[in-house]
């Protein structure tokens, strides 16, 4: 590997360096063909009736085929989440891991509304959307293209998506991750921080997953 490409790498957050790692991994597999889609997508049917609970996880992986889909969400899902890591959870590898945890199973229980077998392009969307709430003031620029401020910045992530995709259930899935990120945002800082005035189970991981993480 070269070196700049190298330190490149070390150089980004290891959560979501893990993460986006298993994603590049997941679809560079299935072009391979070592697995097919057909093995990580979830269905509550297939994951629990049929005693193959990996799907749960493996769903989370998968953003497609090797595109311009595939390179539009990479890009974006590694930029805020490595920002976010960095600023909000700088250290705290432990509550990043338990957001995303937390926001999966969300995902998982909500999947039926809009029958997606997959759900990685959702939970992507939950840093971004987080990203985007605790910085309100700082401007985006997309592509050089337009100007806007980081509130509007997961709407118009959504569009764009719609657009590549030429379908809505591509905008579909992206809103339903701008939903989870919704309810995690206001779980973590406005619920716990405004009206209970301190972490809740919502807010900071369990000391289980610290440990686990080396953080106790």
């Amino acid at each position: 590997m070269p070196v700049g490409i190298e330190a490149w790498i070390t150089q980004i957050p290891p959560v979501t360096r893990a993460w986006l790692a298993l994603s590049v991994l997941t679809s560079v597999a299935v072009q391979c063909q070592v697995v097919t889609p057909l093995q990580l997508y979830f269905s509550y049917k297939a994951a629990f009736t049929n005693f193959q609970p990996w799907r749960v996880a493996t769903n989370f992986f998968y953003f497609g085929a090797l595109s311009l889909d595939f390179v539009f969400h990479m890009f974006f899902f590694m930029r805020y989440s490595r920002m976010l890591e960095e600023s909000s959870f700088a250290n705290k590898k432990a509550d990043y891991v338990w957001l995303l945890i937390l926001s999966s199973l969300m995902l998982l229980i909500l999947s039926p509304l809009v029958n997606l077998p997959f759900l990685s392009s959702p939970l992507a969307f939950v840093p971004i959307y987080l990203w985007s709430r605790r910085h309100p003031s700082t401007p985006i620029s997309l592509f050089g293209l337009i100007t806007i401020t980081a509130p509007y910045l997961p709407l118009a992530l959504v569009a764009l998506a719609w657009v590549l995709n030429g379908t809505w259930r591509a905008a579909a899935g992206d809103l339903l991750g701008c939903a989870v990120g919704h309810v995690s945002w206001f779980m973590r800082d406005v619920w716990s921080r405004e009206m209970i005035g301190g972490p809740t189970v919502f807010s900071d991981a369990p000391d289980l997953l610290k440990r686990l993480l080396g953080e106790l």
